[in-house]
């Protein structure tokens, strides 16, 4: 069985995933990474500006809004992410139907818990029925105004432990356009604020993808999910697979079968999957740095992080969840992380000594984003520890 270096899976990191050299188009560099995170809505621009030479907001959004040839769809691990279009049937069957069931048996809940309806089945069809013919004229109304016009959406559900700091009484209509958003009967249209802020639009799915592809066979749509993360990733755990597709050790192992998947040995000793066609040694890459924004899908690629991450580090840079916040890279790991000052220049925070030639490359990828962003400030959701405790000048 051939053993694969930490020195060869950061030589394929930088490669694959358009780090060290760059990919040509939004389509390339969202492909290349399966799927791009899309939680926090900038992370989706940054994460193709650290990969696309010369690369612009508006042909981001031009893919995203415009030839739709990327597109945001919740999937893994209740996560939205923006998937190449053609791998929306795979996900539609597999992982987002995975999701739906567990946000549809919550939302049962809610809706007897809210005492909104006794027969919540009955009251989902109905709200769901209301949003799609509101939708039914190809407009693309907010969360907000559905609200405001649905009076199927108007009512508010409790969350928490009542008498706790964090419960709350919520509204129920997000909840009811992210079971439709799993279900595909809905998507989320142009942003209708700022890029870098979530303030998504409804739409329904045939209105914005014109002929809609019948969601693949579960199995089918799991093989394909595992087989392009893979080429993305691999070798990579099953412990990194049921972890990155928020599904089981049965489908996981299942899928990389189907996949044709076969195993190789890590230099800590455990076993990693690879295709079959991929068992060619990887030439090494010459040093390269990187700015990443927060839930990366770099970052985001494995549980098990040790071949690019100090176990020291963790806890600075990710939260307790394992989500990760802005990252600095230098020659294949991750070296500390990234803020904008109140001026909006970029400043990196190390962890560690990286020598000149890592400062001095990790300051020229800060100026670079910095007159990218051109005074736009980002905010981050999941701001890590150790972005959250900086001080800077």
């Amino acid at each position: 069985m051939r053993t694969i270096s930490d020195d060869e899976r950061r030589a394929r990191l930088a490669v694959r995933h358009g780090l060290a050299g760059g990919l040509p188009t939004v389509e390339d560099a969202t492909a290349a990474m399966t799927a791009l995170h899309a939680t926090e809505a900038a992370t989706v621009h940054l994460a193709l500006w650290a990969r696309v030479p010369g690369v612009t907001v508006a042909d981001v959004d031009a893919a995203l809004y415009d030839g739709r040839t990327v597109v945001k769809q919740l999937a893994m691990r209740r996560t939205l992410f923006a998937f190449p279009r053609d791998l929306l049937p795979a996900a539609w069957g597999s992982a987002a139907a995975r999701v739906a069931a567990q946000l549809r048996a919550r939302l049962v809940k809610d809706v007897v818990a809210g005492g909104l309806a006794t027969d919540p089945e009955r009251w989902l069809a109905a709200a769901a029925d209301a949003v799609l013919k509101r939708l039914a004229d190809g407009s693309a109304p907010t969360t907000a105004q559905l609200r405001e016009e649905l009076p199927a959406l108007q009512g508010r559900v409790s969350r928490g432990t009542p008498g706790k700091a964090w419960a709350a009484e919520v509204p129920i209509a997000p909840s009811v356009l992210w079971l439709l958003g799993a279900e595909a009967r809905v998507l989320r249209g142009i942003n209708a604020g700022h890029w870098r802020l979530n303030k998504p639009t409804w739409v329904r799915t045939d209105h914005w993808l014109g002929a809609v592809p019948e969601p693949w066979p579960e199995a089918e749509g799991y093989a394909e999910l595992v087989g392009r993360w893979l080429h993305t990733f691999g070798p990579g755990t099953e412990a990194d697979l049921v972890w990155w597709l928020g599904a089981t050790k049965t489908a996981v192992r299942r899928a990389l079968a189907a996949a044709g998947a076969v195993q190789v040995g890590l230099e800590d000793g455990g076993t990693g999957w690879v295709l079959p066609d991929d068992l060619e040694p990887v030439a090494p890459v010459r040093p390269w740095a990187a700015l990443l924004p927060t839930l990366d899908p770099t970052v985001m690629g494995w549980q098990e992080r040790g071949f690019y991450l100090d176990a020291a580090d963790r806890p600075r840079l990710f939260d307790t969840n394992g989500n990760a916040g802005n990252t600095a890279w230098w020659d294949g790991r991750i070296v500390g992380s990234w803020l904008q000052d109140d001026a909006g220049v970029v400043r990196v925070l190390p962890c560690r000594e990286v020598g000149a030639a890592g400062r001095t490359a990790l300051e020229a990828e800060a100026k670079r984003l910095t007159a990218w962003l051109d005074g736009v400030r980002i905010t981050n959701v999941y701001a890590s520890p150790q972005m959250r405790g900086a001080a800077l000048p």
